[in-house]
């Protein structure tokens, strides 16, 4: 599963701290369309939604009262619209209680 799959959480898995961490796979190359930051925008909604609809805690009972990350793996650096557009996820976020973090694999 990927970020181009907006309707399916990648990965749920728990960190060594006991935190929730639900992972979206990003293969995609960052250029100037915005065809992938509309991708990523849809896939995360759909992250925030399982989330606050509660399904993850009928899905996932462990996970009620644990800290939630959405990390995000990068395939390729992104370019400066695209940190700018991860920073504003970052915040939108957290109004719902939810850390977001990306990292590149290498």
């Amino acid at each position: 599963m990927s970020v181009d799959q907006k309707d399916k959480i990648d990965i749920i898995s728990t960190s060594p701290e006991g935190k929730i961490i639900l992972t979206i796979s990003d293969h995609l190359q960052w250029d100037e369309k915005d065809e992938h930051l509309l991708m990523l925008q849809d896939k995360l909604n759909s992250y925030l939604e399982y989330i606050k609809s509660g399904q993850i805690f009928k899905s996932y009972p462990t996970a009620k009262n644990k800290n939630l990350t959405i990390l995000l793996n990068l395939k390729y650096e992104p370019n400066e619209l695209g940190i700018a557009f991860l920073y504003k996820c970052r915040e939108s976020t957290q109004n719902y209680d939810v850390w977001f973090e990306w990292e590149k694999l290498n």
